[in-house]
């Protein structure tokens, strides 16, 4: 049998100003009943923790959203399982997570107790040896970002014509009377959530999540990034008509909309490019491309396709350096685990476990 996709999305990205945090995002703490805040360094367990808590959240039927580390999407940065207003993070740097009513929703838990510190005094030369340059590759990383950015604003300052404005705003209008009728009741809240990431795998983006979330999905293929002003007036006819919304900015623009989703209407808005394509039927394609004044798009047809070669290649160097960072730091985690208790880490899970789900 075919499993369902994970809901995953990021709360942080690498982005053309640096590391860039939604973690403000993880749960409104006013609403919240627990969130637990993971504290330890490289190796300690704590992705092993979280995901030890989403099976279990799973196996009770319990819908877990995962957020992956936008270093490395293989591990996990925090789970949220929504029906219990609950959380796991980790509260570590870059996405340093601080409580707001410690005590009452908030706690930490730490576990770089779970280090055997005498004995990693063996290896304290080459875990210092090992943190050298690790930084400067995430800084070099954003430099090609920040590049990369200004060469892609400039293509979409090009395209951005009155007659563009009046293609998107035409096409607005027509998907909300069609798709977005009013609720009656008060009006929808909006949550941010990164669907994509550019990450040391490459550029990435969590299409099976849309798919988890909404039946249907509508593809806007979008070349040059011109998709942000159509998602921006979806995004406040939703919530004006009364629904909530999950806003997904994009990790190279993160004041820009990528996608959209509103999954009480099993909707999606995705965006698409060439080098990252949906790969699947949509309910509706909306090319974003063909809305742009096309004598525009001919005369600057070879501007254009160098811009994009150039800004591909930067992005390219960008997941380079990003590669080498998650290299150093899996040396790093060589270096630690072997001086890690697990059993205290899988007792620690089991004890969080048990307070959420009331099982034993």
């Amino acid at each position: 049998m075919q499993t369902a996709p994970k809901v995953c999305f990021f709360l942080g990205a690498n982005s053309p100003s640096g590391f860039y945090s939604l973690y403000d995002q993880l749960l409104d703490p006013a609403q919240a009943k627990d969130i637990f805040i993971l504290k330890g360094g490289p190796g300690c367990g704590k992705s092993s923790l979280m995901r030890q808590v989403g099976r279990a959240a799973e196996e009770q039927g319990l819908a877990v959203e995962y957020i992956v580390c936008s270093g490395d999407p293989d591990s996990l940065d925090a789970v949220v399982i929504p029906r219990l207003n609950a959380a796991i993070v980790d509260g570590t740097a870059p996405h340093v997570v601080e409580p707001k009513y410690p005590g009452v929703v908030e706690r930490y838990v730490n576990l770089g107790d779970c280090y055997n510190k005498a004995a990693l005094q063996q290896v304290r030369g080459d875990i210092l040896s090992c943190m050298t340059g690790y930084q400067d590759c995430y800084t070099r990383a954003y430099r090609c970002l920040t590049a990369a950015a200004q060469i892609e604003e400039d293509m979409r300052a090009l395209l951005d014509t009155p007659y563009l404005e009046a293609k998107i705003s035409k096409r607005a209008k027509g998907i909300l009377s069609r798709e977005l009728k009013k609720t009656g009741g008060e009006p929808g809240r909006a949550v941010q959530r990164f669907l994509g990431g550019i990450t040391w795998k490459g550029v990435l983006c969590n299409y099976d999540t849309a798919d988890a979330l909404c039946k249907r999905v509508y593809e806007l293929s979008d070349t040059y990034g011109l998709a942000h002003e159509l998602l921006a007036c979806l995004a406040t006819g939703a919530m004006a008509a009364g629904h909530d919304i999950i806003v997904c900015p994009s990790p190279m623009a993160p004041d820009r909309i990528e996608h959209l989703l509103i999954p009480a209407l099993s909707l999606a808005f995705i965006s698409s490019t060439p080098g990252l394509p949906y790969g699947k039927r949509p309910f509706r394609r909306i090319r974003m491309d063909a809305m742009a004044d096309p004598e525009l798009l001919h005369r600057n047809k070879a501007r254009l396709k160098f811009s994009r070669k150039v800004s591909a290649a930067l992005v390219e160097e960008a997941v380079e350096s990003l590669g080498q960072a998650k290299r150093m730091h899996d040396t790093l985690e060589g270096l630690y685990n072997p001086y890690v208790d697990f059993e205290q880490v899988y007792l620690t899970a089991g004890q969080i476990t048990e307070e959420l789900l009331n099982v034993s």
